[in-house]
């Protein structure tokens, strides 16, 4: 299978593949400082909360790399950089999770030089990371799919957003699960939303599948109903930026609406994230801020105005799923199931929890 690499270190810069630019146009853009990478995060250059917190870490060293000998100086920019990053994006905890973890680190270093390069080693750790977890979500998350495989093949599929490899450094999480089973002969037909109104669906997940092999087709936000009522989707499967303590699951919006029509066609509805999403801080989804983005979005978001002008628009880029009525969370250390206070609770506190 083919995987376009969505963040790498090139030695001196930040390489990350611009997603603004597809399914058209495959463009990588250097990263040289925590300008760059703010912009980056904020328009969606490099999107998907995994990835985010990834760039984030390395938009931090990058903003302290240069001069800045003394250690007050270098501490005082330290928090400059670190707290400028977290105002990109709101919602992705794993955004403030990666750049509150670097900034750990950089201040444990005896001197400036070796903050600075326990902070990029840190950085290169996170990129492994990301990759290991991935491939062990989509290990536990294969088995539940695997589920439905010995009724037919292939396995329907439907995913909102994207939260494949272009959301995290390799593999992706939602997806994860079909590439690893992919790799083991299992067959899947993926039905993937086009997500209004930035289309990471049809532009972004359509694009690596089709890439990578696995079947897959578009369909209108306002088709999954029709799909699942015809009897062709077996399992969905989200990615999610935040999870609560009590399992309120923050993805794209339109996810709660896909969840109520999974329930209502008695179809699991699983989410995938690392441990890194759960947000034990806040007891229930109501507490996680929604990020509200530009109206234009909507009003001209398809290359032409699609609105009157002046019109009222309202544009959450989230919404919450209540935890009763997710199936599961997969994550790297196995499958959370309900009551998921108390499988998260389990699931942060040690290494190990209910394996798929």
């Amino acid at each position: 299978m083919t995987m376009l690499e969505t963040i790498g270190w090139t030695g001196g810069a930040m390489r990350l593949i611009d997603q603004t630019k597809l399914p058209t146009e495959t463009v990588y853009v250097q990263i040289h400082d925590e300008r760059q990478t703010w912009d980056a995060i904020k328009r969606l250059v490099v999107r998907g909360a995994p990835a985010i917190g990834v760039a984030a870490a390395f938009g931090v060293y990058l903003g302290v790399r240069a001069g800045l000998d003394d250690r007050a100086s270098f501490d005082r920019r330290l928090n400059q950089v670190c707290d400028y990053l977290i105002t990109a994006r709101p919602t992705a905890v794993n955004l403030r999770w990666a750049v509150d973890r670097v900034r750990r680190v950089a201040q444990s270093g005896a001197s400036v030089n070796d903050a600075k390069q326990r902070l990029l080693d840190e950085c290169l750790a996170m990129l492994d990371e990301d990759r290991r977890a991935c491939r062990a979500i989509g290990e536990h998350g294969m088995a539940l799919l695997a589920e439905g495989a010995t009724a037919r093949q292939p396995i329907g599929i439907l995913t909102h957003c994207n939260a494949g490899a272009l959301a995290t450094v390799q593999y992706g999480t939602a997806l994860s699960p079909i590439y690893i089973g992919a790799e083991r002969g299992l067959r899947f037909h993926v039905y993937s939303d086009e997500t209004r109104p930035l289309l990471q669906g049809s532009r972004i997940t359509a694009c690596e599948l089709q890439s990578a092999g696995i079947p897959v087709t578009v369909i209108c936000d306002n088709m999954a109903a029709v799909v699942m009522q015809q009897g062709k989707v077996d399992a969905v499967i989200v990615g999610t930026d935040r999870v609560a303590a009590n399992g309120d699951v923050a993805n794209k919006i339109g996810t709660l609406g896909v969840e109520i029509l999974a329930r209502h066609f008695n179809i699991p509805f699983y989410v995938a994230a690392p441990i890194s999403s759960i947000d034990v801080s806040l007891a229930s989804g109501a507490e996680i801020p929604i990020e509200q983005r530009d109206a234009s979005e909507v009003t001209n978001g398809l290359g032409r105005q699609t609105a009157p002008t002046g019109v009222d628009v309202y544009n959450p880029a989230f919404d919450v799923t209540p935890a009763d009525l997710v199936s599961a969370i997969i994550t790297e250390r196995g499958v959370l199931r309900p009551p998921f206070s108390e499988s998260i609770r389990n699931a942060i506190g040690s290494e190990s929890v209910e394996s798929a």
